[in-house]
């Protein structure tokens, strides 16, 4: 074989090499900097979203699939809508993520998470010995989160979404001296109802009273006859189970459709306003409804899940992975099965709604796994074809003579 028709085989083989090496600078694995054309349908599902690399997670897909069914089958009829929540959160404009956290949930850990491991261009200043930290936007004196350990209880300890709807935007005013209207994005964190009325009960057991908390609902917390007391005295240490599963007003008893629900359409504490089966039925019905509109929430038992869908929502990252805790003072409590069913009839609003929050989650954890596959795809495919491109342009022969003569220079 003579030189020059070596030469002509050498050509193609490095014009594709150098196209690949040049897309390597260009398109780094993992960037952004390449955008294809992903604002089209893809088997009925919206490709708007850039999706995330494998190489950036902290979990594997296996991490994420061993704790739910491959292939979860809802009783409820959920829209793409529903599914679908990843929000615009613009962290340099007028956003604030408003964190309702509800006792017992894992709250206090999520809570940390929000002021100590997300990944920010200005992260939150939290200084050795304070409770609370600076979470101010990039180069503004503004706070970007309402949460307790950034505004602290602004709006009363353990506010719940009837307080903080009604608080969070007159407090934000009173703080910044700039009124603009703001995009408010609701998050909180759900138990299993079970779990969570143990754990309450226990922490209530070593002291814990809350008894600081307004209870806000039409301009007004709630007098004593409407919300009597548990105890005597100035806590309830020492209470046992039989004893905290008997008062009839511990708030304990679904306390997360309480919290979750719109108060004032049942005339906030006053239980004579209407039938317990009508007040039961407006409860529940508007903490469900709440609840899916929220930007985002997480449940205790699907830690990294909560993790995984909370930064596809806000398209912000922590810089460590959650941990799922499963040793807890609840799991520890050795139940009968008739104290359990005790306790799941002192919660049946809560049982309700976990299982539809429960629902929900899983539902819309598949649908945005399955987006994001398909834009990983698509994405691929649209590397192929470019590269193809590529290759087929490097066959003109004064593009593979110039490229030859170059590299018999070099």
């Amino acid at each position: 074989m003579d030189d020059r028709s070596s030469k002509l085989i050498l050509v193609p083989i490095l014009a594709v090499l150098f196209v690949m090496i040049g897309y390597q600078y260009i398109c780094p694995a993992g960037s952004n900097s390449c955008h294809f054309k992903t604002e089209e349908k893809f088997r009925g599902v919206s490709l708007l979203s850039t999706p995330y690399q494998d190489s950036d997670d902290f979990y594997r897909d296996q991490d994420l699939e061993d704790d739910s069914p491959p292939k979860l089958s809802s009783k409820f009829n959920f829209t793409e809508r529903d599914l679908d929540r990843h929000v615009e959160f613009n962290i340099k404009g007028d956003d604030v993520i408003v964190f309702l956290h509800i006792q017992k949930t894992g709250g206090t850990t999520f809570g940390r998470h929000l002021v100590r491991n997300i990944r920010l261009e200005q992260p939150c200043d939290c200084k050795p010995g304070q409770k609370k930290c600076t979470c101010h936007r990039p180069g503004k004196d503004e706070s970007w989160l309402f949460s307790r350990f950034s505004t602290g209880w602004s709006c009363g300890l353990h506010a719940d979404w009837t307080e903080l709807t009604n608080c969070v935007p007159v407090i934000m005013d009173k703080k910044e001296a700039r009124r603009n209207k703001r995009n408010f994005y609701y998050i909180t964190m759900l138990r299993d109802p079970v779990s969570r009325y143990l754990s309450e009960w226990k922490h209530v057991q070593r002291g814990a009273t809350w008894k600081t908390a307004l209870h806000m609902c039409d301009g007004r917390s709630p007098t004593q006859d409407e919300l009597p007391t548990c105890y005597s005295g100035d806590d309830w240490s020492g209470v046992t189970l039989t004893e905290f599963m008997n008062c009839p007003s511990n708030l304990a008893n679904n306390r997360q459709v309480r919290m979750l629900a719109d108060l004032s359409l049942v005339g906030c504490y006053n239980l004579s306003s209407m039938n317990e089966s009508q007040r039961n039925h407006i409860l529940l019905s508007s903490a469900m409804s709440n609840l899916k509109n929220m930007a985002f929430y997480g449940l205790t038992e699907f830690q990294r899940k909560t993790q995984y869908m909370f930064e596809r929502t806000f398209s912000l990252r922590f810089i460590s992975a959650f941990t799922q805790i499963n040793s807890t003072r609840a799991a520890n409590v050795d139940l009968s099965e008739t104290v359990r069913k005790r306790i799941e009839d002192l919660n049946y609003l809560d049982m309700q709604l976990y299982e539809y929050a429960k629902d929900l989650f899983l539902q819309r954890f598949q649908f945005t796994r399955q987006r994001e596959h398909q834009e990983v795809r698509l994405k691929r495919r649209e590397e192929k074809r470019w590269l193809r491109e590529q290759r087929d342009q490097s066959d003109f022969p004064a593009t593979t003579e110039d490229y030859t003569s170059q590299v018999a220079r070099w």
